[in-house]
């Protein structure tokens, strides 16, 4: 299908699409930082996205015939999303949830768009003019503003596993984006796939390094959940999205999670933010969305 075709067609429902994944996301913050008290990170990581992986394996094989046939040439990228964006990038991230604060975590992850820009130039072939680079540079003023506060009390560990993750979820938007728009597979592949092989390999971390999972009722709900509802329907709405929003549209929406994030923490965790706090986040998030308002140029 012509790319110009989909971005002309109807974009309320990828737009509404986006904004609900965004609520979901920011959610997932403290469901994590929740289920952390019952498991490792690595093992919370593994179960959750394992087991969605395990949820989408009934739709892969119904749509082997149709939606697998681009998988041999888009092989080398659902293996670098799977690998980055769940393997590395939530694995990182999940260990410094036990380090650090649901909203700070979701802050830091609005420094995305810089790896993105990168993969982007390089990937992708594409420009960036003055108006985004200057969003960018407000983001991570905001952000900065932020981590300075209290910034003696995070371990430079947890600074280096939010990097980490970072940079790492840079892949999913750019190399999802290009799957999606030239529907090289279908959407349940384009998750599916990736799921299974960032799953799996946590899965396999997960034994080495915590052992088999020993958890209560209450550890495994919290767990289904965050399989179920913010990995496995996220990702299948996120993914069917980017068939007509770019990359940076998306973002734009998915930048509002930390607000959500902090409003959930602070209500069923006890996270104060402090007005210095609140004003760096609303500062973050107007530069990542002033970095992401110009469309893609050749």
């Amino acid at each position: 299908m012509d790319e110009g075709s989909i971005d002309r067609g109807f974009r309320g429902l990828p737009i509404a699409e986006t904004a609900l994944v965004s609520a979901i996301w920011a959610s997932s913050f403290v469901g994590v930082k929740v289920a952390l008290a019952y498991a490792g990170p690595f093992t919370v990581a593994a179960l959750r996205y394992s087991i969605a992986g395990l949820l989408l394996l009934p739709a892969l094989v119904s749509s082997r015939p149709r939606g697998t046939r681009g998988v041999g040439r888009a092989w080398p990228r659902l293996f670098a999303i799977g690998l980055a964006q769940y393997l590395i990038g939530n694995g990182a991230l999940f260990f410094a949830l036990t380090m650090v604060t649901p909203t700070a975590a979701s802050l830091a992850l609005c420094l995305t768009p810089i790896p993105v820009l990168v993969l982007e130039f390089f990937y992708l072939k594409e420009r960036t003019g003055f108006l985004h680079l200057l969003g960018i540079a407000i983001a991570m003023g905001g952000t900065v503003l932020f981590f300075s506060f209290g910034i003696e009390s995070i371990p430079a560990l947890a600074i280096g596993m939010l990097a980490l993750a970072t940079i790492s979820f840079a892949f999913l938007p750019v190399f999802g984006r290009d799957l999606a728009r030239r529907e090289a597979v279908s959407n349940a592949v384009l998750t599916g796939v990736p799921l299974v092989i960032g799953g799996g390999g946590l899965l396999i971390v997960a034994l080495i390094v915590e052992g088999i999972p020993r958890l209560p009722l209450a550890g495994w709900g919290i767990v289904l959940g965050l399989a179920v509802v913010n990995t496995l329907a996220a990702y299948l709405l996120f993914n069917h999205a980017l068939r007509s929003l770019h990359a940076g549209e998306a973002n734009i929406l998915l930048n509002l999670s930390p607000i959500g994030t902090a409003l959930i923490a602070w209500g069923a965790l006890g996270d104060r933010l402090t007005p210095f706090q609140m004003a760096a986040i609303a500062i973050a998030l107007i530069g990542v969305s002033l970095a992401q308002s110009r469309r893609a140029r050749p």
